[in-house]
């Protein structure tokens, strides 16, 4: 059984409850969790020095995703920031910006590079890798918004705040639910407190993919579980990707999306 997106997120969805909010105080006990794991972190699946761009969340800088650049780095990926200040949403020059250091990163290195996104970060590496698939070896998307309404989100005020409320997405994210033509993973939790966790369902097929963690929106960057799948994706050789097996003791740690599926149809 698998999880359509069409059904799983419409309009009508609702950002999550007060209650999943308040939960997104373990952030820090998420934090002190990866730092607890870090032995077994460091025995994920090592890179190839490939360059991997981590694209920040809303009103996030690079300082958000140190820990998580850190962990990859340490497993033999050069991982790097999107180096453009804080994420206040995708604004004149950005895109072209963040498109250009995917470029140079991938020109340098001489082959693709992989690009990680968390919450409206995943919306940058989604589209940059349909503009440029041939620049970019897989993305893999935290926590991120890419079906329904922005307003299923409690974060949607702030990207209004920001950017006032009579703007618009820019045109070239009007077809988010479209996935990259490159190797995608879309990790999310159900108890995310920002986004609904509808939105951040992928169609599975052959190079596409969820892995579910319980985790909170903003502990998804350095939650153990999270970061291990992440490692994981990216310790994939290129042009061997293969879907993120539920094995062993990863079915006790790794909820089944397939399992959602009668649930988000409700």
């Amino acid at each position: 059984m698998t999880i359509d997106p069409a059904l799983a997120c419409d309009d009508a969805v609702r950002p999550p409850g007060l209650l999943k909010l308040a939960l997104e105080g373990r952030a820090p006990f998420e934090f002190a969790a990866a730092l607890a794991a870090l032995p077994l972190l460091t025995a994920a699946p090592r890179g190839d020095g490939h360059p991997v761009l981590v694209f920040p969340g809303l009103a996030a800088s690079d300082l958000s995703t140190r820990p998580l650049r850190r962990l990859l780095r340490g497993l033999g990926h050069d991982a790097r920031g999107w180096g453009l200040g804080r994420n206040l949403g995708p604004r004149a020059g950005v895109l072209e910006a963040a498109r250009e250091r995917v470029r140079r990163a991938a020109d340098a290195y001489g082959g693709r590079v992989s690009l990680v996104g968390w919450s409206l970060g995943g919306l940058y590496a989604r589209e940059l890798a349909k503009e440029a698939p041939d620049a970019v070896r897989a993305v893999v998307t935290l926590g991120t918004p890419f079906a329904g309404s922005p307003r299923s989100t409690n974060a949607w005020r702030l990207f209004e705040w920001l950017n006032g409320r009579e703007r618009r997405v820019s045109p070239r994210f009007a077809g988010l639910r479209r996935p990259p033509p490159v190797p995608t993973t879309s990790i999310f939790s159900r108890t995310d407190g920002i986004v609904a966790w509808q939105c951040s369902v992928e169609r599975p097929g052959p190079t596409a993919e969820n892995v579910v963690v319980p985790a909170s929106h903003a502990g998804l960057g350095v939650n153990p579980l999270a970061l291990y799948a992440l490692a994981d994706r990216l310790g994939q050789p290129e042009g061997a990707w293969r879907p993120f097996e539920r094995r062993g003791l990863r079915r006790w740690l790794y909820a089944d999306p397939g399992r959602l599926a009668a649930e988000a149809a409700r």
